[in-house]
């Protein structure tokens, strides 16, 4: 068997090629693999029609029994009536972001609903992303198969700095929620570390609580990896998101976790995490100083963590989207 991954242009991102990255080097062991970044970052109609021509190109030279829509280029699916196509849906934010009613209803059209009748299967990446498309199109055709822990990510015992911990943040889109972090930080000595660009407002916000902090970009998978073995709390209160990779990223490591009540990061923890109100200040704050203060619960914790993050082994995923091939195949 032959399967060919799209994926979106690194400049959109680096979350769904890293989940897909390790998929893809594991299901090398059963089937022949080939990937494809689609060459624009936008979606301009003649970005859209250069990522279309690419996917037209590789797929009129080769051969593939499977071709994998990894996330967020829904609208391929429409030119590939062709072909075997598995779309995997990690969230809806493409729709319940957009204001104007009418680029919703091209968005519902094109990202979601044209697509789906199209493919021949559809995961999503948890339960609640799958409630959330069922509610806006009916169809049998979904499947759950969480996303996976990289191997690369293994249990690494570390001493707690209850003096000094060490906090890290990923990710500084609107969703991530650091702002609400900062200001839960005022008084509690630690080193906030943050990873993604950060503007003037943040680093005036930052100056004025006097948290001390320092601030990455770019980092490698292997950095990234090792800024979890660096730290001593995993921040990751967001407002939104599809999965929440850092949660169970932080838990193999062996660190809390600090989350937001909400789905789907409380079905994704498995509950072993501080969850926060990620909407109250006080709510966070408080999460901090019992995450720090509380050395039995927060033990305790992290074992209930090591526990969870068995359900995300990337050969028990793999074996999951193998099933899906094989069932769909010519």
């Amino acid at each position: 068997m032959k399967v060919l991954y799209i994926y979106r242009h690194p400049d959109m991102g680096f979350s769904i090629g890293r989940v897909f990255h390790s998929i893809e080097q594991e299901m090398r062991q059963y089937c022949e693999v080939k990937s494809l970044y689609l060459p624009m970052s936008n979606y301009k109609p003649i970005s859209l029609w250069k990522n279309i021509h690419a996917v037209f190109d590789i797929l009129k030279k080769e051969h593939f029994d499977i071709v994998h829509i990894t996330g967020t280029e829904h609208y391929l699916l429409p030119f590939l009536k062709k072909f075997r196509v598995v779309l995997t849906i990690h969230d809806l934010v493409f729709i319940e972001n957009v204001k104007n009613p009418v680029k919703k209803l091209y968005k519902w059209l094109f990202w979601l609903c044209l697509p789906i009748k199209f493919a021949d299967e559809i995961t999503c990446i948890s339960n609640e992303t799958r409630r959330k498309v069922l509610l806006q199109v009916n169809t049998n055709k979904i499947h759950v198969i969480y996303n996976p822990i990289d191997p690369a990510f293994v249990y690494t015992p570390k001493n707690f700095n209850k003096r000094k911990p060490v906090i890290l943040h990923i990710g500084t889109l609107w969703n991530k929620n650091l702002i609400r972090s900062i200001e839960s930080l005022k008084n509690i000595s630690c080193h906030l570390r943050i990873i993604g660009q950060i503007e003037k407002e943040i680093k005036n916000l930052l100056d004025k609580y006097k948290i001390d902090y320092s601030n990455v970009c770019n980092l490698s998978d292997e950095e990234i990896r090792q800024e979890y073995i660096n730290c001593d709390i995993v921040n990751f209160p967001s407002i939104y998101e599809g999965f929440g990779m850092p949660i169970i990223e932080g838990q193999q490591t062996g660190r809390i976790v600090i989350t937001s009540s909400i789905q789907p990061l409380k079905e994704i923890s498995g509950g072993a995490v501080f969850f926060v109100n990620p909407f109250d200040e006080q709510s966070i704050n408080s999460a901090y100083i019992e995450a720090i203060e509380n050395d039995k619960l927060r033990n305790t914790i992290i074992q209930q963590g090591l526990e969870n993050v068995k359900r995300f082994h990337l050969k028990n995923i793999v074996q999951q989207y193998l099933n899906i091939y094989n069932m769909i195949k010519v």
